[in-house]
């Protein structure tokens, strides 16, 4: 009797020490995306927001383009910034088209039509731990975004949301680009 006491104390007291598995669940908060909400320019007053058609989003001096904005018509973009470096860069083109130079079987002679804008997207980094499952996520502080000046871009003016704009998350808008 005295043995089968002690077991069940032994077997209580590991069992508290059991912790539930870390998990990281998928409602936590992550590295936010950066929130960029289109407006028109003739109108800079108003809080309606205005499509930008066949939008294509791509990082510079990368092939591939952003599976959300692959020749879309949209009122707002979010897109990722780099973890590992201050500056991120984005071709945005309007009225995106490739044309295939009727050879359709022939990418080498592919281009693009359309208007490319390029940004530069500036910030600080900020790590922020979130849990132990989860680690850590990146804020950014003191975001700036500059627009590459060309002979005709269609971006006309860019609006930070706050003055010192932070991105700690991605269910709020975080700049107004006019067009």
């Amino acid at each position: 009797m005295r043995y089968s006491f002690i077991i069940i104390l032994l077997l209580a007291l590991s069992f508290l020490g059991c912790e539930r598995d870390d998990i990281c669940s998928n409602d936590t908060e992550t590295t936010p995306k950066l929130i960029i909400k289109f407006y028109d320019v003739t109108n800079p007053n108003t809080d309606e927001s205005l499509d930008v058609t066949n939008l294509v989003v791509q990082g510079v001096d990368n092939d591939d383009v952003l599976s959300d904005y692959d020749i879309v018509a949209t009122d707002s973009i979010a897109i990722p910034l780099k973890t590992t470096d201050n500056t991120t860069q984005y071709s945005l083109y309007e009225e995106y088209v490739l044309n295939d130079n009727d050879t359709p079987d022939d990418d080498s002679d592919d281009y693009v039509t359309g208007n490319e804008d390029i940004i530069t997207i500036t910030y600080e980094l900020e790590e922020v731990y979130v849990s132990r499952a989860c680690g850590y996520k990146t804020v950014y502080r003191n975001v700036s975004i500059n627009l590459e000046a060309d002979s005709d871009n269609w971006i006309q003016l860019i609006r930070s949301v706050d003055d010192n704009q932070s991105v700690e998350d991605e269910t709020e808008q975080h700049f107004k680009f006019y067009h």
